[in-house]
């Protein structure tokens, strides 16, 4: 599947004027309409050093590999802007850790002339200046050009040129079902923070790593004890490593399963949240934990209509939109399911609740990344599944294979599928094709 590739019309800046910093987040997206915007928020940082050093450690991550394959791809952060907040979020390389900055409205004091997302220009110059910002220095933050510039014929635009991988599109596109799945499990103060990580096992070490509290210390441990959460890849915890100083707590997350969590250092002004994939070699596809939530599809109207209903970064209410518009419940957790499946809703750990973002993706795009997705309409477009059984909760059906005809059967929540895929993950990695196509056809 070909890459999508991103030119943008000029590059970001960080310059020093009259003694205050001024810089400026060069944007492009996917979306025409938004790229017509040439600004969304002019104004200053109220914490200009904390700000640099979690805008330095979101390149980190998404500049860092730790897959097995080399990768190359340079890869810019998305930025969203709206509702008096700013949100920064990536991935790394691998798709295996996924990091967002979340701006609250004490940390920027300026305008939000626009609302949106929008891919911006991390370049190494721009970061190499932000190292250098000091405590107590003010800056200037232009997301987009506030005055048009007008370009003679003698000079021309500096163009930068970025790829972004199908598979990094898909993680960001569902990553917020793997948060919404999560849960607090610890809280732990700076000091608490800054004493465990002077204990984190140093090298790429293989295999699974345990977070616990005894008494009021965190430690690390080889072994899974009640109430621990675990932690796949331990090394990428290293990531946070210098924000340790600035941060006033840390609180952490772990999904239902075990097999995903999240960290989020707490900085007053602004919360960082860095989740991580199962394991380092395996990042957030973003295929399997979406695919349960597409079996219906979502009418285009509604999509629109959510556009025109709220704004970026704005709270989606479940609740209240099924009690605004007379929508059942079960109508609107699908709708919320399927929204955040296509990068349309983000989730707020810490608050519990999804916010609206449209991701500077075209719509069209973030649904034709899953080929499970396509094979399964597929099967039922050549009425390749049967339903042999249906009583109660129960329904058994034969889908059609390469060769053979695979048992499927659902009952009260849980699925099965004699099929290779089905047996080797055990729904670790969302449901096989002939499940899907099962459910879609119930629906």
């Amino acid at each position: 599947m070909t890459d999508l590739e991103l030119v943008y019309r000029g590059v970001s800046t960080l310059e020093k004027q009259g003694g205050m910093h001024k810089l400026l987040l060069a944007h492009q997206t996917e979306i025409e309409e938004i790229n017509q915007i040439p600004c969304f928020f002019w104004g200053t940082l109220t914490d200009a050093y904390t700000t640099a050093k979690c805008w330095t450690t979101i390149s980190r991550v998404v500049k860092s590999n730790f897959g097995p394959v080399p990768l190359t791809f340079l890869r810019d952060p998305i930025v969203t802007a709206g509702t008096e907040r700013l949100r920064f979020e990536g991935f790394s390389s691998c798709n295996g850790v996924y990091v967002r900055l979340d701006m609250k409205p004490e940390a920027v004091d300026g305008e939000f002339i626009a609302s949106g997302t929008t891919n911006v220009d991390f370049n190494d110059p721009m970061l190499n200046a932000l190292n250098a910002i000091q405590k107590n220095e003010r800056v200037i933050l232009a997301v987009g050009e506030k005055e048009m510039q007008v370009i003679s014929e003698k000079s021309k635009a500096v163009e930068k040129k970025v790829r972004l991988p199908m598979r990094w599109i898909k993680g960001l596109s569902s990553v917020q079902l793997y948060l919404a799945d999560m849960a607090l499990k610890f809280e732990m103060g700076k000091i608490q923070a800054i004493q465990l990580f002077q204990y984190l096992p140093k090298g790429n070490l293989k295999g699974d790593f345990f977070l616990e509290k005894r008494g009021e210390k965190f430690l690390f441990t080889t072994h899974a004890t009640p109430g621990s959460v675990r932690i796949g890849g331990i090394a990428r915890l290293r990531l946070l490593e210098g924000l340790l100083p600035l941060l006033e707590k840390v609180s952490v997350f772990e999904s239902a399963d075990r097999q995903t969590c999240a960290f989020v250092c707490d900085f007053g002004k602004m919360q960082l949240l860095m989740a991580f994939s199962p394991e380092a070699n395996r990042g957030f596809s973003g295929e399997g934990k979406a695919l349960g939530n597409l079996t219906q599809n979502l009418p285009v109207e509604w999509v629109y209509a959510l556009g025109g209903l709220l704004k970026s970064n704005e709270i989606f209410d479940p609740l209240a939109i099924s009690f605004e518009h007379d929508l059942d419940f079960g109508t609107v957790d699908n709708l919320t399911a399927g929204l955040s499946s296509m990068g349309l809703l983000g989730y707020d750990l810490t608050a519990g609740l999804h916010f609206y973002r449209r991701l500077p993706f075209k719509t069209e795009r973030i649904l034709s990344l899953n080929p499970r997705l396509k094979n399964a309409r597929k099967l039922l477009d050549k009425e390749q599944v049967k339903i042999v059984e249906k009583r109660g909760t129960y329904l058994e059906a034969r889908v059609r294979g390469a060769d053979v005809w695979h048992k499927v059967v659902l009952d009260a929540g849980t699925n099965f599928c004699t099929c290779n895929w089905f047996t080797n993950y055990q729904g670790q990695r969302g449901i096989c094709k002939h499940i899907l196509a099962v459910r879609m056809l119930e629906n």
